[in-house]
């Protein structure tokens, strides 16, 4: 199992004794620094690997956001923030996850898990040339590449594949495949869909369009969908 380098930034010291007993318990987790500000962790980042960053929000000087924007080359990052109205802004970094104070541990070991299937991807998809996964229909295992994955459509416990050349139908639910693919390439639009990021051509009203391919958008996700798809590179109001 890899382990994940990890280090704890936050102002509290109860919270980061805390969150120290926790790291403990991780047995893939170790933890490389503890610091009390972002100032001591961008000195932490100068000298030692770090891929897992647990950083509080709330903190004097510098708040865990503005150390984020900061950053050129950031590791994976939970917030841990007693803060909710801070968890949209938060995802708009595409961190790991937003933990809110108090943190049970098992909340925690959630998060921690999360963080290890996207490292773990991410050190699988850089040294491999090609990604691709197979699909069960049919009776036979057919090979499809993720770079050709329009979107993927729900329906009850079964998904469909679409690509510009077919659609594959196979019996798994949607939450299944939303976690085998990369968070930073795909989109869950819908409850019963998901998109690629780089195949959507326009937003209509409630409708993504993707070449002549018309997928619903949901009005309860629409305004965070928007804002993940268009932060920093949108121009007009």
């Amino acid at each position: 199992m890899k382990t994940l380098r990890c280090m704890i930034v936050d102002d509290e010291p109860l919270a980061r004794q805390g969150m120290e007993s926790y790291v403990e318990q991780v047995d893939f987790l170790e933890l490389k620094a503890v610091c009390k500000n972002a100032i001591q962790a961008n000195s932490v980042l100068q000298s030692e690997e770090i891929d897992l960053l647990f950083l509080d929000i709330e903190m004097p000087k510098l708040t865990g956001i503005n150390f984020l924007k900061s950053l050129q080359n950031a590791p994976f990052v939970i917030f841990t923030t007693a803060y909710s109205e801070y968890a949209l802004e938060g995802y708009q970094f595409d961190v790991v996850d937003y933990l809110l104070k108090p943190i049970s541990f098992e909340r925690f070991l959630q998060a921690c898990n999360k963080a290890l299937r996207l490292i773990t991807k991410e050190d699988v998809s850089e040294g491999t040339q090609e990604d691709y996964i197979f699909v069960k229909t049919d009776k036979q295992l057919v090979k499809l590449n993720v770079a050709d994955i329009l979107f993927v459509e729900g329906m009850q416990n079964y998904i469909i594949f679409h690509t510009e050349k077919e659609k594959l139908m196979t019996l798994v639910p949607l939450k299944n495949v939303f976690e085998l693919l990369s968070e930073t390439d795909f989109i869950q639009v819908h409850r019963s869909y998901i998109v690629s990021k780089s195949k959507i051509e326009a937003i209509v009203g409630n409708q993504i369009l993707i070449g002549d391919k018309h997928v619903p958008l949901s009005s309860r996700m629409r305004k965070q969908v928007l804002d993940l798809l268009t932060k920093g590179k949108l121009l007009g109001k």
